[in-house]
């Protein structure tokens, strides 16, 4: 199915032109449905076109791909064709069909050419035109195969994207809720769980209905109706954890004049829902918005803002649901400079570069792949590179300082290091490490002291045992042999030479991050005889390196 919403004055004949199409009145349900000449199924969604019902007309367009715009011959372009035209183009509506009605009243081409001079000047410049009459049916078949060229061009939308119903009537009764909506992508099965949004109350799917049939599974894009068990009021009904709810955007604006002289109070109408927010600009095209419900919002997300008073409107494109906090005085301005460069529709990279540290399960929340480039630290993390450089550069200056500051203090703590990076686990602290620096009981330590001469050859003698097979650790006998016993195997620890675990277990520097590589590549969960397989090596020392990756934070251990 695909969805196309009526737009036009109000009496230039969009109920009529539905109710020809599809032989369905859509004065309760407000919308109807046909089968094209294609075999194709097209719903539409009918708008009211009076002034009064600019806030229904919207929520009708907002989540709609395409518009069948409806302009009356004997009456020509009026102001609710001008209104519904600047609404479709500031929420990108790049689709439609121009019907110019009424053609056995007057003759249409001055309308025609009125709507084509309009339409030049917008995102629907170039549309196919057809002039009709819903009394003497002239041009509806012309019209029906119209749209039906039109449902052929419109992208057919990702069955397995996040679900996001956004919801233009709700009825409720006797604990059930039932919801009618446009459902612009992903599936929805009965038994389904869905988060009644702004509350974020869940709700399972008890029916569905899709032109005027039960269905006990639907996709996007189409008109649907919802049995609910569960819910109150819906502005949306989406997919849980696949989403950002939100209450603050920024947010790119079109519109004829800087975002510094829009009111500061508007309106902003994303998919079916209208929300008042409250605008502070930030730069001559940006802007953020503080809204008074909860929306659920990815990155990318195109809604339009309308001051009610002036009956202007401004198309808006969400560049960051989870925005920064000004507070400094020069913050707004830093902000505006930031987000010039932002494209309408950011991507993980960008998202990333501005975060520094995500999890992969977060950027997935703002809508966001994760990039190519980006660098994967352990436990679902993601970094931007350069982000990360400078985190390993400012982990190398803590560690110097601390060093010289506390020569007797043994390292520095990795809880001290992860506040004064800013970063939000202690996982990450011990990923940034690398030598010369070293972990050793919780802290970050600085390049290690020069070994003695029969030390250093003993340790070499190590690395050559591990060459071949990094895990398959000496045991007692091996490490007598090679003179790696009592104080001489604490010094090459304590100089970080070596790596020494529980019951005995030594191996060399870095072999703690081989393992974690390694295991992250197994089916999760693995258990400690599968994590010996994949390394080579005994129980004994893939249990000593599990509680080790343990204790660092790289590894959740689960209890069967």
């Amino acid at each position: 199915m695909q969805v196309v919403v009526t737009a036009g004055h109000a009496g230039h004949g969009k109920t009529a032109l539905v109710h020809a199409l599809t032989g369905m009145d859509t004065a309760e349900p407000g919308h109807a449905w046909t089968e094209l000449p294609s075999g194709r199924l097209l719903a539409l969604v009918d708008v009211p076109g009076h002034e009064r019902f600019v806030p229904a007309m919207l929520a009708g367009a907002g989540p709609a791909p395409a518009c069948l715009l409806a302009v009356a011959a004997d009456e020509g372009w009026r102001p609710q064709s001008q209104e519904h035209l600047a609404a479709l183009d500031a929420l990108g509506v790049r689709h439609g069909v121009l019907a110019v009605t009424r053609s056995d009243v007057a003759d249409p081409r001055i309308a025609l050419r009125q709507a084509r001079e309009r339409l030049a000047r917008t995102a629907l410049r170039g549309v196919e035109t057809v002039a009709v009459s819903t009394v003497t049916g002239e041009g509806m078949a012309g019209l029906a195969a119209a749209l039906d060229r039109l449902a052929a061009r419109l992208p057919i939308p990702d069955p397995a994207a996040p679900v996001r119903l956004w919801a233009d009537h709700v009825a409720a009764a006797d604990g059930l809720a039932v919801v009618t909506g446009t459902l612009g992508a992903g599936t929805i099965r009965t038994g389904d769980e869905l988060l009644v949004m702004p509350a974020g109350e869940r709700a399972r799917v008890q029916a569905i209905e899709c032109a005027g049939e039960p269905r006990r599974s639907v996709q996007g894009v189409s008109r649907v109706t919802l049995t609910l068990q569960g819910g109150g009021r819906a502005m949306a009904l989406v997919s849980p954890g696949r989403w950002t709810h939100t209450t603050c955007v920024d947010v790119r604006t079109r519109f004829g004049e800087a975002s510094g002289r829009l009111a500061r109070q508007m309106t902003l109408h994303i998919g079916a829902a209208a929300v008042p927010v409250r605008l502070r600009p930030l730069g001559p095209d940006t802007a953020r918005l503080t809204l008074n419900a909860r929306l659920a919002l990815h990155v990318g997300d195109t809604g339009l803002l309308r001051d009610p008073v002036r009956r202007a409107v401004a198309g808006v494109s969400v560049l960051d649901v989870r925005p920064p906090t000004l507070v400094r005085r020069d913050a707004g301005a830093a902000r505006a400079r930031e987000l010039a460069s932002w494209p309408d529709r950011p991507d993980g990279a960008i998202v990333l570069r501005r975060h520094g540290v995500l999890r992969r399960s977060e950027l997935a929340l703002m809508g966001c792949a994760p990039p190519p480039g980006a660098v994967t630290p352990a436990g679902g993390w993601l970094a931007d590179p350069a982000h990360w450089e400078s985190l390993r550069e400012r982990l190398a200056e803590e560690a110097a300082r601390h060093a010289a500051e506390r020569p007797f203090a043994p390292g520095i703590p990795l809880e001290t290091v992860r506040l004064r990076l800013g970063l939000p686990s202690q996982q990450l602290v011990a990923a940034l490490v690398r030598p010369p620096l070293r972990v050793v009981a919780g802290r970050v330590h600085g390049p290690p002291p020069a070994l003695p001469p029969g030390l250093a050859a003993a340790v070499e003698r190590l690395r050559a045992d591990l060459a071949r097979a990094p895990f398959d650790a000496p045991d007692g006998r091996r490490l007598a042999e090679l003179g790696l016993t009592g104080g001489a195997l604490a010094a090459a620890e304590r100089a970080g030479a070596l790596l020494r675990l529980r019951d005995g277990v030594v191996l060399l520097p870095g072999a703690e991050r081989e393992a974690l590589r390694i295991l992250s590549a197994l089916p999760q969960p693995f258990t400690p005889g599968q994590a010996g397989d994949a390394l080579a090596t005994s129980r004994r020392v893939a249990v000593a390196l599990l509680h080790h990756l343990d204790h660092l934070g790289l590894t959740e251990r689960r209890r069967s």
